[in-house]
């Protein structure tokens, strides 16, 4: 992607300047999401085009990690970079300031109570366990 400043907002802007590509990122870190089907039956029902579409541009930008599935060579599987794992803080501030907005519904996620109770040590043990998993799936 071509930056279209030098301006650190414009550059995440040009990355996540729509909620599927964040929503993308959320089910694969905090619901453990890893395949287009997986994401496709999110509470928000992305259209599938849509869904390629960012899913292609996040692993261009180097969030993730495209595989073949070893049970079927058709499916293809994503992993977190570090990239998009370092984005775990951002998350947490994200969720905290929404449970702090939201008439709707406060937030139920168990790992997101679990981040705030104790922000700095479970963020990096979190940001570990999901550096293992992708280990393990990628079979480092």
């Amino acid at each position: 992607m071509k930056a279209r400043s030098d301006c650190s907002i414009c550059y995440a802007l040009d990355i996540f300047g729509d909620k599927w590509t964040l929503l993308i990122l959320r089910d694969m870190i905090f619901e453990g999401k890893s395949s287009f089907s997986e994401f496709r039956n999110s509470e928000e029902k992305i259209a599938s085009n849509i869904l390629t579409d960012r899913l292609k541009n996040l692993d261009a930008e180097g969030f993730l990690i495209k595989t073949a599935s070893a049970a079927n060579k058709a499916k293809f599987l994503y992993s977190l970079t570090d990239k998009a794992i370092d984005l775990l803080p951002v998350f947490v501030e994200i969720f905290a300031w929404g449970a702090k907005y939201n008439v709707i519904k406060q937030s139920t996620n168990p790992v997101y109570k679990k981040l705030v109770a104790n922000k700095s040590k479970t963020i990096t043990e979190y940001a570990n366990g999901l550096k293992i998993k992708r280990d393990t799936a990628l079979g480092s």
